[in-house]
């Protein structure tokens, strides 16, 4: 009922609405409600800033998954008139990368574009996408021959590039489970892996600024 009186909020809205959770497994069953709910107006987008779930000096790193949710809000929020923004308490805490981050550091490919696969490789791994040997997540690539699968953040499944020559000459989804893939699309757009630079630049600003603040060499 909750979820019914939010959709029906929202339909009403001249803009979007925030609504703020008290954790990720809140966020991930609002987020599911509203879905269904908007699900036959188009013009209600429902995305979710869900929590890392991992502590600043954890060894291990949030879950693609979230991240991919993350940056797929990120992307869409500058330019959203009407929907729904799904937060956990904690998140609303954390400082957000520039408004421009996301879209600056994006890549669109088409069917009949130009691709070097060397170059495409490097931007990859420039914006914090991982080389494997078979895509099963998201932020994950692999090249075999003329076919680059990979699974682009903020996707609901991943795409396989088929190349002939340096030409790019079908996209289609495929199913990570079975490695088949299917519906054929005329174009996709690869959202950055991470909310932050990892490139030499991103690194040496990061260096400058810890030791700025706390006076420590590195």
């Amino acid at each position: 009922a909750i979820s019914l009186a939010i959709a029906n909020a929202a339909a009403n809205c001249s803009g979007p609405l925030l609504l703020c959770c008290e954790d990720n497994a809140s966020v991930d069953r609002f987020k599911r409600e509203l879905k269904y709910f908007c699900a036959n107006n188009e013009d209600l987008g429902v995305f979710s800033l869900p929590d890392w779930e991992t502590l600043p000096y954890d060894n291990f790193s949030p879950h693609q998954d979230i991240i991919s949710d993350r940056l797929s809000a990120l992307f869409h929020l500058p330019q959203l008139e009407r929907g729904i923004l799904v937060v956990s308490i904690s998140s609303l805490m954390h400082k957000l990368p520039p408004k421009g981050y996301v879209s600056a550091n994006s890549l669109d490919l088409s069917i009949g574009q130009t691709l070097n696969i060397d170059d495409f490789r490097g931007e990859l791994v420039k914006v914090g996408y991982q080389s494997v040997d078979a895509v099963l997540q998201h932020g994950e690539f692999a090249v075999r021959g003329s076919i680059i699968d990979i699974y682009p953040m903020g996707s609901r499944l991943p795409y396989r590039i088929d190349l002939f020559d340096n030409e790019i000459e079908t996209l289609r989804i495929f199913d990570p489970e079975t490695q088949r893939s299917d519906q054929q699309v005329s174009e996709i757009k690869l959202l950055p892996s991470r909310e932050f630079p990892l490139d030499s630049a991103g690194i040496t600003k990061f260096r400058s600024n810890f030791q700025e603040q706390f006076d420590i060499d590195l």
